[in-house]
């Protein structure tokens, strides 16, 4: 074979196993990461929020010798949050196969879901009433939290709100926003989670019946390290087991107040 073909072998080869999260200048598009992940995940398996469906998502996460490692067909029945975060983890055990992402053995064990009350550790963030993944996000700086639906990318975690409630009085769900189309009219909102009565699936609602959107941009899951050096215990979260919180208060302390009130003022100062 000549020099000037073998080139072109070893690049065509080369592109086939760059993975597809890796973008321009070596750069990694996480929102695309979280879409694999989300892509080798199971279908179905039902939808139950039951004691045996927590000890099948602990059972589905293990620390093998210091790797993290996810069995998602092991997870079923499943609820929403638990579907979440194993695309979450998916994302972080990625990284650490491809060399990206150290994860340390104390950290791996951390992160496996066990009963952790609301508001405890990385789980209990994860599924704590109200903003716990937001706020998950916020304290470590995993990334940016937002509301702006028209910045929303297919990828970003989400947590719908399907009434004006926070906290003990919420009906929400926790999600990966795909996209949001027209249908016969009307707007139209995709994501993927663990959804009443199938489990693990797609699923579309018209945006009306959305009162409240709060959006998780994963941009340094490195930041997942400072789980090991910070206290984990959010009092806040906790408490949204008995009572309410409201959006002033939700912003707050998902560092979303400043921001969005600034996109805002600029918005309307270009007009």
């Amino acid at each position: 074979m000549h020099g000037r073909n073998l080139k072109i072998v070893l690049l065509s080869i080369s592109l086939l196993l760059t993975p597809r999260s890796l973008v321009s200048g070596g750069e990694i598009d996480y929102n695309e990461l979280v879409l694999e992940s989300l892509a080798a995940m199971p279908s179905g398996g039902g939808y139950s929020t039951s004691r045996s469906a927590n000890h099948a998502l602990s059972r589905s996460v293990f620390n093998l010798g210091g790797r993290l490692l996810i069995t998602p067909s092991t997870a079923m029945p499943s609820y929403c949050s638990g579907a979440t975060y194993l695309v979450f983890l998916k994302v972080m055990a990625t990284l650490q196969s491809r060399g990206q992402l150290m994860l340390p053995p104390q950290l791996v064990n951390m992160l496996r879901p066990s009963g952790q009350p609301d508001g405890r550790g990385v789980w209990g963030h994860w599924n704590a009433n109200g903003p716990g993944t937001a706020r998950l996000f916020y304290e470590l700086g995993l990334g940016e939290n937002f509301t702006d639906l028209s910045r929303a990318r297919a990828g970003d975690f989400l947590k719908i709100f399907w009434n004006d409630g926070i906290g003990a009085s919420e009906h929400g769900h926790s999600v990966i926003y795909l996209g949001k189309e027209s249908k016969q009219g009307s707007d139209m909102v995709t994501f993927w989670s663990s959804n009443i009565p199938g489990g693990f699936g797609r699923r579309s609602v018209p945006l009306v019946r959305i009162h409240r959107m709060l959006f998780s941009r994963l941009e340094h899951p490195e930041a997942i390290l400072k789980a090991t050096s910070i206290p984990l215990n959010d009092s806040y979260l906790a408490s949204l087991e008995r009572r309410s919180s409201t959006s002033v208060e939700m912003d707050h302390l998902c560092g979303l107040g400043t921001v969005e009130s600034i996109r805002h003022e600029d918005k309307s100062g270009s007009h």
